[in-house]
């Protein structure tokens, strides 16, 4: 379980920063008071524009960046007490974070694979069940660099998965991936709910959060502004689909400014 209570995340600007930002003000808040709980079997989605604070929530709850105030656990650990405990038990994947393009997609699996201290019979049961899905057996000697975006990213997945973790954490999972890798990425996000683990996802394509969430926080302004299932959320807004109930909880937000 992931339990986020009053995340908030506060960035100093430099002078750059504030002129491409058109703002005096050297402080930012990227998250603002946030709080949710996503729990084991369900996918959640993480909805909301570009600059919205999803991945800045994702690397607070991966351990990458420090909250600024609040707490975050998952699976009981606190992210500041205990990070060590909190990358045991997760898989973290977001495209700012590239695998090394000079390596192969064989060697970079057994080297996260050996961080996470797995044995070798078990790295090579799971690099032939997640090459075997994604269909990469033919590329894994292969360097990252010679795949294609869709092949390196599907490389990408089976190497942060390599651990085999209980709480999957993906940061626009299909993103700038053609239709049929999409499909292939998004069904296995499936197929680890169906098993019992929890994926926690950011998107701002609406249609993939329809299909594909559970359960939906939409999140503007680094501030969460509706929870729940997407029948309830197109109830609460009096919406057709989640488009349009995105726009009016925007309109909305915006117009309280």
């Amino acid at each position: 379980m992931i339990e986020i209570k009053n995340l908030t995340k506060v960035y100093k600007l430099n002078k750059k920063q504030m002129r491409e930002s058109k703002t005096t003000n050297p402080l930012k808040t990227a998250v603002d008071d946030l709080s949710l709980t996503a729990r084991p079997g369900e996918i959640y989605g993480l909805l909301g524009p570009n600059g919205a604070g999803k991945t800045t929530t994702l690397r607070c709850i991966s351990t990458i960046i420090r909250p600024t105030k609040g707490q975050i656990y998952v699976a009981g650990h606190e992210v500041q007490k205990e990070p060590e405990k909190v990358r045991e038990k997760i898989g973290f994947l977001t495209g700012d974070i590239r695998l090394d393009p000079q390596f192969s997609v064989d060697y970079m699996f057994d080297f996260f694979a050996r961080l996470h201290r797995m044995p070798p019979e078990r790295i090579k049961e799971r690099k032939e069940e997640l090459f075997t899905y994604f269909g990469i057996r033919d590329f894994a000697h292969k360097k990252i660099k010679e795949l294609s975006t869709g092949m390196g990213q599907k490389a990408a997945i089976a190497v942060c998965l390599a651990h085999d973790p209980d709480i999957v954490i993906f940061d626009e999972p299909t993103n700038g991936l053609d239709i049929v890798t999409a499909r292939n990425v998004t069904d296995y996000l499936k197929k680890l709910r169906d098993e019992g683990k929890l994926v926690i996802v950011s998107t701002h394509i609406m249609s993939e959060a329809e299909k594909l969430c559970d359960r939906i926080g939409i999140i503007i302004d680094g501030q969460k502004v509706m929870e729940g299932r997407l029948e309830e959320i197109l109830h609460d807004t009096d919406s057709q689909d989640l488009e349009d109930a995105f726009f009016t909880l925007y309109q909305s937000r915006k117009g309280e400014e």
